[in-house]
């Protein structure tokens, strides 16, 4: 017999992936987190039936989301990660030997377990001496704080359930507020492709640019998203992403990845033409 896991992109698209086994299934207070091994993809972790992580392309969303912002800004120190509960985005903050400190907020406590116990490709740096978890509400964690952070990285899943309240204005006015003079905000953008998550990623992008003076978005191709096209916002109250890019200087780090590089940095702000004009649009 065939296993099959299948998630509606769209009510008229559906991506499927056929699975070896299922090996985690549990309800948390929050949300229903599975487990699953296949073929392809290797080992993958979803939550309410949504793609969050495979072990095969994990690479390019945390490449993206961790080593933009770090080349655009080479000196950050502290840092705020909201949501990232299966470590991959803190797993590469810890390659920065300049970070100072890293806070992670994660609302459910049971993500981080099991991302520990199943994806250890992932959740393999939690025990840096520089993370510290908190596991609460990342909208009221940030009420709380100001002039604390260098970098706040969103990284949340869709603006559903327990990631909702991360896409409001009030969320990304806490979040200018947390920031120092330099500080940079980067999010997960969704996808511009299918309307339902094009209008949350235009929605997101206004509430941004109404307070942040630098607002820009690029772009990463990942496999196991909705339509494989997937954006990421940038925003800052002075640092440009592009022009304030040293690449020799984040070049001579000697860091390895299997996505990012820095002519490919400057080249994902070079976005489609249908995507300017969504967001042009939007900004009328």
């Amino acid at each position: 017999m065939e296993l099959w896991y299948t998630e509606e992109h769209t009510d008229t698209v559906r991506f499927s992936i056929k699975i070896k086994e299922q090996l985690y299934s549990k309800e948390s207070p929050f949300q229903q987190i599975d487990v699953f091994d296949s073929e392809e993809f290797g080992r993958f972790f979803t939550l309410d039936g949504l793609m969050m992580v495979t072990e095969k392309d994990e690479f390019i969303y945390h490449d993206m989301i961790v080593h933009v912002p770090m080349a655009a800004k080479p000196d950050i120190k502290n840092v705020l990660v909201i949501g990232a509960g299966d470590g991959g985005t803190v797993r590469e903050l810890t390659r920065y030997s300049s970070i100072e400190k890293i806070d992670m907020v994660e609302i459910d406590k049971l993500v981080v377990d099991v991302c520990k116990e199943f994806l250890p490709q992932t959740a393999a740096k939690f025990d840096d001496p520089r993370v510290t978890l908190y596991f609460e509400d990342g909208l009221k964690f940030v009420r709380s704080k100001e002039n604390e952070y260098d970098l706040i990285i969103v990284d949340s899943t869709d603006p559903i359930g327990p990631g909702e309240g991360l896409f409001t204005r009030e969320f990304y006015g806490n979040c200018y507020k947390a920031l120092n003079d330099e500080g940079v905000l980067v999010n997960q953008h969704e996808s511009p492709y299918y309307n339902e998550y094009a209008n949350s990623m235009k929605r997101a992008h206004k509430r941004i640019r109404e307070l942040f003076p630098i607002c820009k978005v690029y772009q990463a191709h990942i496999p196991t998203y909705p339509s494989g096209h997937w954006l990421f916002g940038f925003a800052s109250k002075k640092v440009d992403p592009v022009n304030d890019l040293d690449a020799n200087r984040w070049n001579a780090l000697g860091i390895k990845t299997k996505y990012y590089n820095t002519e490919l940095h400057k080249g994902s702000f070079a976005l489609p033409n249908y995507v300017k004009e969504m967001i042009e649009n939007d900004n009328k």
